[in-house]
């Protein structure tokens, strides 16, 4: 696992990346010795999470799960387990462990950081970004010039065009822009570069858009039939080992 950490202003920011799923997690706190939320943790790194926040002095006191993932188990119901942090998705959720699902435009506040979810469906029916600051945490809806694929999981191309174009795209340009997933070693984009060089939203239409979607032809995850359902009932590394 990679991780990368930054002290910008009074926020502590660390990117860390999942190699077997290529995944980033994001840890956020106003400081060494403060509360702290991770967003999107992989369950296997747990251990090295919780290294991590104990390094710095940290309690964890909420993690997010940006939607059910079905390319590696979350480690959102384990972290709980194991700091009695509080579980927070979106209210489309369909996951039986969450403590707290939260609307569009609803605040997550832990001291003087704040996120604010956004209802950014179309990979899942249960996707949300949350947008914080300078900065947005978009999961799957909007990657690195890319965007997620929405042929599973109640997904929706029609959707994702409405919550790319007309919500992540109308942010300011200057937004920082943090997926959940990148293959390319790519750690960050702008909404402005993606709206200006992203391959797949150059388009003119809703339509032309999911012309390009309907006809990615992708081979499901490899994990899919195990993760979805494990991340649905909350599975810990009880279940796992």
């Amino acid at each position: 696992m990679q991780f990368l950490i930054c002290f910008i202003s009074t926020m502590l920011f660390e990117q860390l990346f999942d190699t077997k799923s290529s995944t980033y997690t994001y840890i956020i706190s106003s400081g060494k010795g403060r509360e702290a939320l991770i967003i999107d943790p992989v369950i296997e790194n747990t251990n090295k999470y919780l290294k991590v926040l104990k390094e710095l002095d940290l309690k964890l006191v909420k993690v997010i799960d940006t939607h059910i993932h079905a390319d590696h188990i979350s480690g959102l119901n384990e972290l709980s387990k194991r700091t009695n942090c509080t579980k927070i998705m979106g209210k489309h959720s369909v996951s039986e462990v969450v403590d707290i699902r939260v609307k569009d435009n609803e605040k997550i506040k832990i001291e003087n950081i704040e996120l604010i979810s956004m209802y950014t469906p179309g990979h899942t029916d249960c996707s949300y970004s949350f947008l914080m600051n300078d900065r947005v945490f978009t999961g799957d809806t909007l990657l690195i010039n890319s965007t997620g694929r929405t042929d599973f999981q109640n997904g929706s191309s029609y959707d994702a065009y409405d919550s790319i174009f007309n919500k992540l795209l109308k942010l300011p340009e200057k937004t920082l822009v943090y997926p959940a997933h990148d293959y390319n070693g790519k750690k960050h984009s702008t909404v402005e570069n993606e709206k200006n060089n992203n391959p797949r939203l150059q388009v003119s239409s809703a339509e032309e858009y999911a012309e390009i979607m309907n006809n990615l032809n992708l081979e499901n995850p490899e994990m899919i039939d195990i993760a979805v359902p494990a991340n649905i009932k909350g599975f810990t590394l009880d279940h796992v080992n």
